[in-house]
């Protein structure tokens, strides 16, 4: 027999082939897995051909690397054939390791037929050689490289599909496999090697007409490790590109979502806002009329809330409605909805279809607000006023509970708040007439609709007229003479009152300019501003282009501010009402102790006076907390330097208390009522020419 030896150097070249084919092979497979449709396909051709390359690259290196004492050479087509033999055979793998489930019998099948396949493949190469006589094998060492090839086949096909899922630690562990696989396929190789057998006259027929086996190895380790290369730089490059579009897809997706979220939630509390909960209660009237069934729409509104926001600014009334929601949700059973719907409203969509149990919900969510919150180091209080409406007491349509139970609410307001109200059918004529007052205000001219009424101001120590404060009166072509009280709500909620108080201050203006000629050089005039107008951008100009317009002396305007709203944002109600004193303009604060008010503040506003409000006038002198009150108020206003008025003055007794503690000036209809001008010119004259006999003559020529 021919003693072989081996060339290390070719030795080693095919174990990295092994190893380089064998992780090759474990990421077609993962590819070829994670593909779909046509690109399976491609990934399964490709992978296929890849893989068999590597195997078969591995096997002749491994067969040049043995050297016989004769020249050898290599039949092209029979090694060709083996090379197809590998590729087919790494196809039926990667088909095996891309399916959803490997079973013990389908694994030990799938074994033997693939080692059956590198066996082929293998013997197959050694037959290129076209050796005379014919290669010899030993029988024990030929099935142990069969037993080992079908082995290795099973071992890479198990490692193969247990490795296919992406993992935090694929590249290494793959990286590992190839090692363990590469080994498993070259311990076959050099099985199969030992196992054949060369007769001592052994000669090679393709030695003269064969490849030499020089340029043999040199072409396969070029065309092996390109075609592997080829396919790795494809398969990582394809890795990346698909890591990156899935990325992509689930930065897509999840804007999606959030956008669908914030379409259809508030984006505060995260409850469903209007959208949302309109299609809800769409659902909630097909289901009731399909089931015969009925359910509660209760409109929820917190009270005092408004006055907190203005006095502390919108990021506590943010943290107090975060914390409303927050208290209520366990109040708040799974198949009910609760949405809110703008500001302090919200609604809840409840399963109840008796009034008592409604009522019953009702007084759960009222009895969960009236403990106090903590919020930024405040303690703040507020209630809340509930409406309910019950489906098929009225029309189902969506529209129509929502507005019965929106009507209801403010019944529960006006019955004192913090308690609950049903809707009846007579609310409709209410809501009816605020929303004809609004379209009907919208449509009013102001020049020719609206009237000013004057109300005096009284020196408490003279009796003689100082002052008036214009109050605006709408004088309508049907309704007649309708009071503030009636559209100025309207006004401000719709933004009316920015083009309203600009008509007002005009004619205040232009009637005290008027009065001045007349010889009143003395009076002044008071205009209230709502919060709306307080905020709007355009008031310095409009009052600066006012008072020119009329040729007014700014020290005859006084702007008259609710405290809440001075407070609403100190500092920037500072920075507006310096701007208007700097004009000249006089500044009062208005309804005095009845908001929030910090003292820090208070004596950093450049106002000039300060009005008491009517609610501590009206049970002088007998109450002895509001003279209380008042006496602090004066004192407090007098240390600042701001003059004092009381409002609300309808008694004799009120005006003489309030005149003996110390009050500047005085309004209230003892006083004077509001009146149109000609009739107040008239009537501050006969009281002037009777003042200095009889200070309460005044009062009655005032309200003739």
């Amino acid at each position: 027999m021919l003693a072989g030896t081996y060339d290390s150097w070719l030795v080693v070249a095919s174990l990295l082939m092994a190893m380089l084919a064998s992780y090759t092979a474990l990421d077609m497979a993962g590819r070829v897995a994670s593909a779909h449709g046509r690109a399976a396909r491609w990934w399964l051709a490709g992978g296929s051909v890849a893989m068999g390359v590597g195997i078969w690259s591995m096997h002749f290196l491994g067969m040049l690397a043995f050297r016989l004492p004769i020249s050898m050479a290599y039949d092209p087509r029979i090694t060709l054939f083996s090379l197809l033999i590998a590729t087919a055979s790494s196809a039926f793998a990667l088909c095996m390791v891309c399916r959803d489930d490997l079973s013990l019998t389908r694994l030990s099948l799938s074994s033997l037929l693939m080692g059956s396949g590198v066996c082929a493949m293998h013997y197959t190469g050694m037959a290129a050689m076209r050796m005379t006589p014919e290669i010899q094998y030993d029988p024990l060492l030929f099935s142990l490289s069969v037993v080992v090839a079908v082995l290795a086949s099973g071992t890479a096909l198990w490692i193969a599909f247990h490795l296919r899922r992406r993992s935090s630690h694929l590249r290494l562990m793959q990286a590992g496999a190839a090692v363990v696989m590469g080994l498993a396929i070259a311990g076959m190789h050099y099985i199969g090697m030992a196992a054949a057998r060369f007769p001592a006259n052994s000669t090679c027929r393709m030695a003269t007409s064969g490849v030499s086996a020089q340029w043999m190895a040199l072409l396969i380790i070029v065309f092996g490790l390109a075609v592997l290369s080829i396919a790795l730089i494809t398969s990582v490059l394809d890795s990346q590109l698909e890591l990156r579009t899935a990325i992509l897809a689930s930065n897509l997706a999840s804007a999606d979502r959030k956008l669908e979220f914030m379409a259809h939630h508030d984006s505060l509390t995260g409850l469903p806002n209007r959208a949302m909960l309109m299609d809800r209660l769409k659902q909630q009237i097909r289901g009731a009329r399909l089931g015969g069934s009925r359910f509660s729409v209760l409109f929820l509104d917190l009270d005092g809330f408004k006055e907190i926001n203005d006095a502390f600014g919108h990021h506590i009334g943010d943290l107090l409605l975060a914390a409303v929601v927050r208290r209520i949700l366990p109040d708040i059973r799974s198949s009910d909805t609760l949405a809110r719907i703008g500001g302090d409203e919200f609604v809840l969509i409840a399963n109840v279809a008796e009034p008592t149990d409604a009522a019953c919900v009702a007084e759960k969510l009222i009895t969960a607000l009236r403990d106090p919150f903590a919020i930024a180091g405040e303690e703040l209080r507020v209630t809340a006023s509930i409406g309910i409406a019950i489906s098929g007491d009225s029309n189902n349509e969506e529209n129509e509970l929502l507005k019965s139970a929106d009507a209801a609410m403010y019944r529960a307001k006006a019955q004192g708040r913090d308690g609950h109200c049903f809707f009846e059918k007579s609310m409709n004529d209410h809501v009816h007439r605020e929303q004809q007052i609004l379209h009907d205000l919208r449509r009013a001219q102001f020049s020719e609709e609206m009237v000013l009424h004057y109300q005096p101001k009284i020196g408490a120590k003279h009796g003689k007229v100082i002052g008036v404060e214009a109050l605006v009166r709408w004088n309508h072509p049907t309704r007649g003479m309708v009071a503030p009280g009636q559209f100025i709500p309207q006004a401000e909620r719709s933004g009316l009152i920015i083009p309203l108080g600009g008509w007002v201050l005009n004619e205040a203006c232009r009637q005290m300019s008027q009065w001045r000629s007349a010889g009143h050089r003395d009076w002044t005039v008071s205009v209230n501003l709502s919060a709306v107008q307080f905020n709007h951008p355009g008031l310095i100009k409009l009052v600066r282009e006012t008072l020119e317009r009329h040729t007014l002396p700014a020290q005859f305007l006084t702007l008259e501010i609710t405290e809440t709203t001075a407070m609403r944002n100190a500092g920037a109600s500072m920075i507006i009402l310096q701007q208007l004193v700097d004009m000249g303009v006089r500044i009062s604060i208005d309804d005095f102790g009845t908001g929030y008010s910090s003292l820090l503040y208070l004596k950093r506003l450049p106002a000039s006076e300060l009005k008491i409000d009517r609610g501590f006038v009206r049970d002088l002198p007998h109450d002895a907390e509001d003279a209380a009150i008042i006496v602090a108020i004066l004192a407090l206003g007098h240390t600042l330097n701001l003059e004092v008025v009381a409002e609300g003055v309808e008694t004799v007794e009120q005006q003489e208390f309030l005149t003996h503690l110390g009050c500047d000036s005085l309004q209230g209809f003892l006083l004077g009522r509001p009146m149109p001008a000609d009739q107040f010119t008239q009537a501050a004259a006969e009281s002037d020419a009777t003042v200095r006999s009889n200070l309460v003559k005044m009062p009655n020529l005032m309200t003739a």
